[in-house]
């Protein structure tokens, strides 16, 4: 008995043994497959509507990706108007992921909160093509007390806001649209429009262009004057300016020229429906080029302001990487290939050669009908413009004046200054809902400025206006004896 229980006991151990060798053998094949350690996959979160052919480009993706920096890439594509708030779902409930799209206040925000890996060090140890690639204005621009949280798109790095025109419109009327300067000087055209073209809206809806570095994004009443006095905070909506163009966009809605619900419509007036006359956006060298091809037919613009290097211009289109990041080395790898490496550049972007696009002989691409149905990416999102494939449409010297336009461009008066609006946030939150109620409505002309721009002011100051602009003048002024 006690022979066999020896035996029984030899046998068990022996199976032990054998069992963990070969446990032992399966652990390291899986991190010895392919000869090396285990391609890391990225988790990237970006704006766009997602996109029917992503996951066949992403396996071309992925393919280089191992091969270049033994990492696979896991794009997910978050809708235009869920991505903010699903972001911040995201970022709330401490998710892992690895790079995400962020732009603006909202960058900020978030990378003053802590959601982002501060990336200097990174930059230099996993970055050194990329930091010489991108335009050093934009790197220092996109850096918060000192420090640069994303990395920005090398695209243009000025704002210029323009008025577009339909050009069929234009040219059937003989408008001189080279006369347009100011806001005023639309209105015979808006004029003739509205009587002869009953399909037309003469104004496609904008809110009235005021010429202020703003410190908080849309209808906020804090700006430094791009003219003039640029060292101290006002509130624009009591500038003379202000008044005079709310009353110019009064007479506007008064006479049809803008919809009756423009004040609280969601439209964002597509390029490709041909149903408006003109509207405003910001632009770039060659733009209509840009949005005529978007739209399918010709559009073209004249400026409403002066190239301006803002922060939100600056910040417009920035990767971060997140702080939740298991391997932020390997999403800074990725990031500086995307941005320096033109095969990958032009495939995330335009697809696969042959597929959704092909390329003439003198390098030039034109798009192929599986692109523009199923593989139409946000161009601005994804990083360095200098290493796209022209369009053959495009002048040969496109990126050449994407670097003349910054380089034109001043800088506006807050450029690298961000208000921590933590010791004010109440005030803010006020603020912001009084802004709310009446902002939208004089902006667009649908209220008389004379009778509710002295209330909403009035709301304002009762809301705690003065408090917050000596906090922003005191941080500005903190900041400026810095920069000197």
């Amino acid at each position: 008995m006690k022979k066999k229980l020896l035996l029984l006991l030899v046998l068990v151990l022996s199976l032990g043994t054998i069992l963990a060798a070969c446990g032992n053998d399966k652990k390291e094949t899986s991190k010895n497959e392919g000869g090396g350690e285990k391609p890391y996959e990225i988790k990237w979160y970006s704006i766009g509507t997602p996109q029917k052919d992503k996951d066949k480009v992403f396996e071309e993706v992925n393919k280089y990706t191992k091969e270049k920096i033994n990492a696979t890439v896991n794009l997910t594509q978050i809708d235009w108007g869920d991505f903010e708030q699903k972001m911040q779902v995201i970022i709330s409930s401490g998710e892992p992921f690895d790079i995400g799209f962020t732009n603006g206040g909202q960058y900020v925000q978030d990378a003053q909160k802590g959601a982002y890996l501060p990336l200097d060090d990174l930059l230099e140890e996993h970055g050194k093509e990329l930091k010489e690639a991108i335009n050093p204005a934009l790197l220092e621009g996109a850096k918060i007390d000192g420090k640069l949280y994303g990395i920005p798109a090398n695209k243009e790095a000025a704002r210029q806001s323009v008025y577009t025109f339909n050009k069929r419109l234009v040219d059937k009327y003989n408008f001189d649209i080279s006369k347009v300067k100011t806001l005023e000087d639309l209105e015979p055209m808006l004029k003739e429009i509205k009587e002869n073209e009953p399909d037309i809206t003469p104004i496609a809806t904008f809110k009235a262009y005021l010429p202020f570095d703003y410190i908080f994004e849309g209808d906020m009443p804090f700006g430094f004057a791009l003219e003039g006095d640029r060292d101290h905070v006002v509130n624009p909506f009591e500038s003379d300016i202000a008044m005079e163009t709310f009353k110019t966009m009064h007479k506007y809605f008064k006479a049809g020229y803008l919809k009756s619900d423009a004040a609280t419509s969601k439209d964002s007036w597509p390029m490709d429906v041909e149903n408006w006359f003109v509207r405003m956006g910001d632009s770039q060298p060659y733009a209509d080029l840009l949005w005529s091809r978007s739209a399918k037919y010709d559009v073209v613009s004249v400026p409403a302001e002066e190239p301006t290097t803002f922060n939100t211009s600056v910040t417009g289109s920035i990767q971060a990487i997140s702080a939740t990041s298991q391997n932020p080395e390997k999403a800074m790898e990725f990031l500086n290939l995307l941005n320096t490496d033109p095969y990958l550049r032009n495939l995330i972007d335009k697809g696969i050669e042959g597929t959704h696009y092909e390329k003439n002989d003198d390098g030039k691409i034109k798009d192929l009908p599986a692109r523009i149905d199923n593989y139409n990416m946000p161009t601005y999102t994804f990083g360095n413009h200098f290493i796209l494939d022209l369009y053959e449409e495009d002048p040969d010297d496109k990126w050449e004046k994407f670097e003349e336009f910054n380089e034109s461009a001043k800088p506006a008066p807050t450029l690298g200054f961000h208000f921590n609006s933590d010791p004010v946030r109440t005030e803010i939150a006020s603020i912001s809902n009084v802004s709310k109620e009446f902002y939208p409505a004089l902006a667009t002309g649908a209220v008389d400025p004379e009778e509710n721009l002295p209330k909403f002011n009035q709301k304002l100051k009762d809301a705690g206006l003065d408090k917050v602009m000596a906090e922003i003048q005191k941080q500005f002024d903190e900041w400026k004896a810095e920069q000197k």
